[in-house]
Parts: structure tokens; C-alpha cells; sequence
């Protein structure tokens, strides 16, 4: 077995329905030691990994919760940490009912966080190589089919410059692939609809081209021309792609209500979301044939084993690929 003991099986929180109790960060006690360590931490992983924003804040939240866990069981030196103390650490969080996902994501923040400390001579043994990966559920993406996509597409709403906005945000994701931060981060200036393309940057600050398709295209231009301006009525400066009924960018947040609400008024069931998009265009992607290194660039996937997961096709286009191309069909 392994040294920690770190075997998770629970799927409660994500899959029962229940939500996990919430957790006010600020109101955790950490002791002065590890927050000192967590700043030193958030430092390095800032200026020498180029993470973005939001994996930063995924750490700070992740750590300063172990912290926590450490300065209630009275661990006040690193070089005392031990693969109990993470057990203990994430078994607390399995009793909250998170779901093996943030298990594993809380997992890998705590050992690249000692492998930090190791490294730094604060630890004399590195601890981080004696914890066991979580191990999580092998879940398939949820994709829409084609139809459903011109459902969401073809939905429209009262306001006539909302609705050609919605519908070429819809229109961009589905196009490009982008992922919801991707697509809220864009300036005017970061499309080029002449010769089709988008220039994003995305985790780790890694700036990548994606074509964009004549359908896309002409709705980005149509909301350029007709709605945006109408929409910057009084913030004529503004320099984002996608922007507010008031003018402002668009967050994500505002990104993921305009998908979700244009998903209900089109009767497309289940939770629908950007993600979802992004999806749907690698597997459709696929399901027509392109290769899976082509589609790993586009993502702005690092690593190919994460983009094979779309490598899964319906069971009618495997039948219709047999029938095609087997010799005794």
C-alpha cells in the first residue's frame, strides 16, 4: 500500500445533488509560519511558472485550507509535515462532500506546494513524492449535437443588440474552442475577421492562433458594426471584444449567464455552459476526421493525453466508419 493511504472512492457532493458546506476562506486561522511560506510560494509560482490569475487564486484558496488543517493539529514547521497530516488534510475534505474532481485539484496544490518547500531546504525529506495521486472518475465531455447547436445559435432574445451579441459569442465558441476566460479576455484588436483568425492567451500566459469559420466570422462582424457601437453609447473607449449592456467587458460570469439562458430558451436540456461549447467543437472536430495534434493545438492543450478524452465518437459514427471502410462490411 501505499505510504499515504490516499484512496479516494466517495463521489458524494458533485453527483448526490448536495452541496458542499461552504467555506469562508478569510475566517480560516493560519498561523503566521505558513502564510509566510504561502506568500514566498505564490511568488515563485507567479514570476517563474506563468500561471494565470485564476490557477493563482486556485492555489491561494487550496494552501491557505491545508494551512489551516496544519495550524489546528499544531504543525508549525515544515520540516515536521508528514503524509498523515495530508491524509488527514484531505480526508477533512471528503467528510465535506467535495467531489473527487476538487479532491484531486486541492491534491496537486498541496504536493507542488511541499515539493516547493523540499526545494527550498525547508523540508529535508521531499514528502510530495510519497503522496498518491487521487484518483478520479473517468467522465466523458458533454457535447451537443449539431442540431442543438443551431437551436442555441437560432434562439433570440427582445433586445436586438443583446441578441446579435449572444449570437456571436455563441457563434465564436463554437468556432474557435476558446475557453470562457479566453473568449471574456479579447480586445477588438485581438480579431483579425479579414483573414479569419484570433489571437488569445491562455494558461500559462501561452498565446496561440485559431481560425475562425465564415459563420463566425460574419456574425463577429455584424455585432461589430451594428451592436457594439449601439452598446458603448457612453464608453466609446473601450477596448474589449464582447461588452455589457452598460458598455463594460464582459466577465465570465456574464459569458456563462448568456450561454445558460439561451440554452433553457432553446429547450436544450441538462446544464449547459461555454465548456460545453468548447466540447462540442474538439469532438465534432474529430467526429470529421481531423487529427487529434491539430486539435491539441487548437485547444491550447499542452498535453495530448488531456485532449484525447474527445477521441470518443457516438456509436452511429463508428457504425458508419465499419461500414464504409471494413472489407466485409
Amino acid at each position: 500500500m501505499d505510504p499515504s493511504g490516499l484512496k479516494f472512492t466517495s463521489k458524494r457532493g458533485a453527483r448526490s445533488g448536495r452541496r458542499p458546506p461552504v467555506v469562508s476562506i478569510a475566517d480560516l486561522e493560519v498561523a503566521p509560519v505558513w502564510k509566510e511560506w504561502l506568500a514566498r510560494f505564490l511568488g515563485y509560482v507567479d514570476s517563474e511558472c506563468g500561471l494565470s490569475p485564476r490557477t493563482l487564486d486556485a492555489y491561494r484558496r487550496d494552501l491557505r485550507e491545508f494551512g489551516a488543517t496544519l495550524t489546528e493539529r499544531g504543525v508549525d514547521d515544515p520540516g515536521t509535515v508528514t503524509p498523515t497530516v495530508v491524509q488527514a488534510h484531505l480526508m477533512r475534505l471528503t467528510e465535506r462532500g467535495l467531489s473527487l474532481s476538487s479532491i484531486a485539484r486541492h491534491q496537486v496544490s498541496v504536493k507542488v506546494f511541499l515539493r516547493f518547500l523540499h526545494l527550498s531546504g525547508a523540508m529535508r525529506e521531499d514528502v510530495s513524492s510519497l503522496i498518491e495521486s487521487a484518483r478520479t472518475a473517468d467522465t466523458l465531455p458533454h457535447t451537443l449535437r449539431s442540431e442543438q447547436i443551431e437551436r442555441l445559435i437560432d434562439t433570440r432574445q427582445d433586445d436586438e443588440a443583446l441578441s446579435v451579441r449572444d449570437r456571436a459569442i455563441i457563434e465564436f465558441l463554437y468556432a474557435s474552442g476558446l475557453r470562457v476566460s479566453e473568449l471574456a479576455s479579447l480586445d477588438v484588436d485581438s480579431v483579425q475577421l479579414d483573414v479569419g483568425y484570433v489571437r488569445c492567451i491562455g494558461k500559462g500566459r501561452r498565446e496561440r492562433i485559431v481560425p475562425i469559420g465564415r459563420a463566425a466570422i460574419e456574425s463577429t462582424r455584424r455585432y461589430m458594426s451594428e451592436a457594439r457601437p449601439r452598446l458603448l453609447e457612453h464608453r466609446a473607449s473601450e477596448q474589449a471584444l464582447f461588452v455589457t449592456r452598460t458598455g463594460r467587458r464582459m466577465d465570465r460570469t456574464a459569458v456563462w449567464r448568456v450561454v445558460m439562458r439561451l440554452a433553457r430558451a432553446a429547450g436544450l436540456r441538462g446544464r449547459i455552459s461555454p465548456h460545453t461549447l468548447r466540447h462540442s467543437f474538439a469532438t465534432h472536430l474529430l467526429q470529421g476526421g481531423a487529427d487529434l495534434r491539430v486539435v491539441q493545438e487548437l485547444l491550447g492543450h499542452a498535453d495530448v493525453s488531456t485532449t484525447q478524452i474527445y477521441t470518443h465518437v457516438d456509436t452511429r459514427h463508428l457504425q458508419d466508419v465499419h461500414r464504409r471502410f471494413h472489407p466485409r462490411p
